[in-house]
């Protein structure tokens, strides 16, 4: 009897599938643990290139640092050196400004004003004239030293003005007594602008305590700040007054000049140029008031005239109407400081010894005129005054200001 072999139990398809499966599932594992082992590998890398890098990077910003630092202290000690040297500068001009630095030219007297005028009249003909550069502050400086008070003038400028006359100087009085030397001075070959023209736009004056007339006098006056102006170049003209065998001044006077058209030379000195654009006035624009004037009255030909012969200022503007017309205004005008002085005389006897009055001068007064006054108390017993005209008082002649010290 044959007997049949055994073919054993059949393998399962399942079986075959799951193992190619784990294989497939190990190679891929395989490959990818290869794959992030070099992407390690190359992130490392990358990672210490960046490092180096950056390292790199900071070595030069700290460099660059180190450098702008040693510029910025290089720097810091040439603006501190500049500074420095600057601060003296304006120590030094301080000094020039106050006339403490100034030689003075000592005179015998004051000067002859008519004598002056004539040669400020030769020096603007053509070809015989100077020729005026305006490249910095004036040099010159000049005093007078004993000066007394002449009775007879100042009767004769407190009647011109309205004044009173006693033993006590008007605040206005050592303008007249000073302005042949302010003009000795605007005559001379360093003065910057040319005299004939030039117009009186403001004056301060500061004293500070009642001046008399039986003491003497040591009176001093220079220029300064020459500045630019829309309409040309303002100069200061100061005056101080110092009594005899005291060393304080007492009476100290600002007068600014406007040369109208004036230009800066074209070698000018820089610190004079880049000085600002000044407007000219000392004073906030005044409002017109509600109330009636405190005075008012008519000037004429007389009024001019007697003030012309207590201050001895013969200019054509006042004297003459031609001479008025040359410098285009159509009548004879009166003085500023005519105006400014008897503005002062309703107020006589309660303006305080040490004082500040400050004066603009707005629109001239032309002869014969019709004036109003309007003087205005402040609380803290200071004044305003606006002299306008009477029948036309948006007319603005005189703003001004007089305040206690």
């Amino acid at each position: 009897m044959t007997t049949a072999v055994g073919k054993g139990p059949e393998k399962d398809p399942k079986d075959d599938a799951q193992q190619q499966a784990e294989a497939k599932a190990a190679e891929v594992k395989a490959e990818a643990k290869q794959a992030a082992d070099k992407a390690a590998a190359k992130a490392e890398e990358v990672k210490n290139t960046v490092a180096d890098k950056v390292e790199d990077a900071q070595e030069k910003v700290s460099a660059t640092a180190e450098e702008v630092k040693a510029d910025a202290e290089a720097k810091a000690e040439e603006v501190k050196a500049d500074a420095d040297a600057n601060a003296g500068a304006e120590t030094h001009n301080e000094r020039i400004a106050s006339g403490k630095t100034r030689d003075f030219q000592t005179l015998k007297a004051v000067p002859d004003l008519k004598a002056i005028n004539r040669k400020i009249f030769m020096g603007a003909l053509p070809v015989v004239g100077e020729t005026r550069s305006a490249k910095g502050d004036p040099t010159s400086a000049i005093q007078v030293d004993g000066v007394k008070i002449d009775k007879n003038n100042l009767a004769a400028y407190t009647s011109a003005t309205g004044l009173r006359l006693g033993n006590e100087i008007p605040p206005t009085y050592f303008f007249v007594l000073a302005f042949p030397m302010i003009m000795d001075l605007m005559s001379r070959p360093d003065f910057p602008v040319p005299a004939i023209g030039a117009v009186h736009v403001s004056n301060v004056i500061e004293q500070s305590r009642t001046l008399t007339v039986d003491e003497t006098y040591n009176i001093r006056c220079y220029g300064q700040n020459l500045r630019p102006h829309r309409r040309g170049l303002i100069v200061d003209m100061i005056t101080e007054v110092t009594p005899e065998g005291e060393n304080d001044v007492v009476w100290r006077q600002t007068s600014s000049f406007l040369a109208m058209g004036a230009k800066f030379a074209k070698d000018a000195e820089l610190a004079v140029t880049t000085r600002g654009e000044d407007t000219g006035k000392v004073l906030p624009k005044p409002e017109l008031p509600e109330f009636k004037p405190n005075a008012r009255w008519r000037w004429n030909r007389d009024n001019v005239n007697a003030y012309v012969d207590a201050s001895n200022d013969h200019n054509p503007i006042h004297t003459s109407n031609v001479g008025a017309k040359l410098f285009g205004f159509p009548a004879v005008i009166a003085h500023g400081m005519y105006s400014a002085a008897a503005v002062l005389a309703p107020l006589e006897g309660k303006l305080p010894g040490a004082l500040r009055y400050s004066v603009e001068f707005v629109k001239p007064v032309v002869i014969p005129a019709s004036v109003a006054l309007w003087t205005i108390e402040q609380g803290d017993g200071s004044y305003e005054l606006q002299l306008r005209g009477s029948s036309k008082p948006e007319k603005l002649h005189l703003n001004a200001e007089i305040k206690a010290l």
